[in-house]
């Protein structure tokens, strides 16, 4: 059974992409959200080829029918990925989908003939937001320090580092925080509700954005709202989106991307693959979130740090706790995340600062960590109930709070640019103009180290980075 705030994602994503069924894989297991009814292909001989083979093997069982096998829109240049059609997306519920699940192992021969993978599902990718249901941002005194705190490094138009964010779009009184001043790119698209409250997920790309500049001034950040649904988008369309952003102003020294999802495989997203191609041509260096779901499992644009060929186009980003010593409860982790960020209870900037925003809280607290851990993490603090409720547990009152500005929050989306400040700010010491070169020399110099499930990993601190307590507050909150 999913766990119920994977449940809870799924709807909410669900509710922001009305005209695409979506359905949970592989199999109910919590793993990734993908396109129900429609498989991917590469464009020309191989789409036709998996067409083709589909319908022949619909064809041969009186279960599946074939009359649904056709290309589902025009076919892509750039991305050189189609859409096909193979069952009725309105069919079934959202559990999984078995038309699906058959047109994938109908290619499987033709695959091992091929050397490559010739099929895909048409996943989600989505905002690296903590899995655990405390993950929602808890609001911060404007007087209370940032975390990192600015650094002291000045602004210099001529050497300062290009930062690309793909996230959600900036809040619209962005430029009323001065750590924002240099920061640019799309606005928000809506957020608040039609009761004026925040809505989930807004700001995200807006906290980003300003750990960027804390760690590392010296940048020119721009950031673009490609998430603005609940942080999600299809992987056929994302690709596309990405050469959008580089076309519109040019490839940047680095591109900071706090979203993915896993896929069940080990060779990369079918939809990507054109645009993580170019980009190994390119001298950008992408930096990606690994993702909250505590697992080894690959998440992607991030495992690409471990495939031949983009060792050093990639830096994959896991979370540290909050005293910096472990990894946090959860950080997916294994030998394809680089290196760890803190990542917990960092503050930056949610709104500006033009008036105070009611939030309501989506998701409650857990009793215990999710995940087994016994140290205070975001699954237990900050306390709050939410107006979701676990199945079976009468709903309790949501808590609703103001943000005036500032925010802590947790997740891998908020190590990643921590870790992409570092490498800029690391370009800026140095006067080192290739990013890919400085994540080498920022790697390879690293004297920080942390434990994650055992393994002792590089830890990339900002020196403004304070650690936080992992210890339970006291007097029960």
């Amino acid at each position: 059974m999913a766990p119920q705030r994977f449940r809870e994602q799924f709807d909410q994503i669900q509710r922001s992409m009305p005209d695409v069924p979506l359905a949970m894989g592989p199999d109910d297991s919590a793993e990734f959200f993908y396109e129900k009814g429609v498989v991917l292909a590469r464009d020309g001989e191989e789409a036709r080829l998996v067409e083709d083979t589909v319908r022949e093997h619909f064809t041969a069982s009186p279960a599946l029918t074939a009359d649904h096998v056709r290309r589902a829109g025009p076919e892509t240049n750039r991305t050189g990925i189609t859409r096909i059609q193979v069952g009725d997306p309105g069919a079934g519920d959202a559990a999984g989908d078995l038309t699906v699940a058959h047109a994938l192992r109908s290619l499987r021969t033709v695959e091992g003939r091929a050397g490559r993978r010739l099929i895909s599902r048409n996943h989600v990718v989505s905002i690296a937001v903590n899995a655990c249901p405390g993950d929602e941002p808890v609001p911060v005194p404007v007087a209370e320090p940032l975390n990192p705190a600015p650094a002291a490094t000045p602004y210099d138009a001529a050497t300062a580092v290009a930062v690309l964010v793909i996230d959600t779009g900036l809040m619209g009184d962005y430029r009323s925080c001065p750590l924002l001043a240099h920061t640019d790119g799309d606005a928000q698209v809506s957020e608040c509700d039609e009761d004026g409250v925040l809505k989930q997920y807004v700001g995200h790309g807006t906290f980003i954005a300003g750990l960027v500049a804390a760690v590392a001034p010296n940048t020119d950040v721009t950031v673009r709202g490609t998430l603005n649904d609940a942080g999600a988008i299809l992987e056929s369309e994302l690709g596309a989106k990405l050469f959008e952003a580089v076309d519109a102003g040019g490839w940047p020294d680095v591109l900071s991307l706090s979203a993915g999802t896993s896929n069940g495989r080990a060779d990369g997203l079918l939809g990507l693959h054109a645009f993580m191609a170019e980009l190994r041509e390119q001298r950008t260096l992408l930096v990606a979130a690994a993702g909250n779901n505590s697992s080894a499992t690959p998440f992607w644009p991030a495992a690409y740090a471990a495939l031949p060929g983009w060792e050093d186009t990639v830096l994959s980003v896991g979370a540290l706790r909050g005293d910096g010593e472990y990894g946090a409860c959860f950080s997916n982790h294994g030998p394809w995340v680089a290196a760890y960020a803190p990542g917990e209870r960092l503050v930056s900037a949610l709104t500006g600062f033009g008036r105070p925003v009611p939030y309501v809280y989506q998701h409650s607290t857990y009793d215990t960590c999710r995940y087994g851990f016994t140290y205070a993490c975001t699954c237990q603090y900050p306390r709050h109930n939410g107006v979701l409720s676990e199945p079976g547990e009468a709903p309790a009152k949501p808590d609703q709070v103001m943000f005036e500005g500032h925010a802590q929050w947790s997740g891998t989306s908020f190590a990643t640019p921590v870790a992409a400040g570092l490498v800029a700010s690391h370009m800026t010491a140095r006067r080192e103009r290739d990013p890919r070169a400085a994540r080498h020399q920022l790697l390879t110099g690293n004297v920080e180290f942390a434990e994650v499930r055992g393994a002792h990993v590089p830890a990339l601190l900002p020196p403004t980075w304070r650690p936080v307590p992992v210890d339970p507050p006291t007097g029960g909150g």
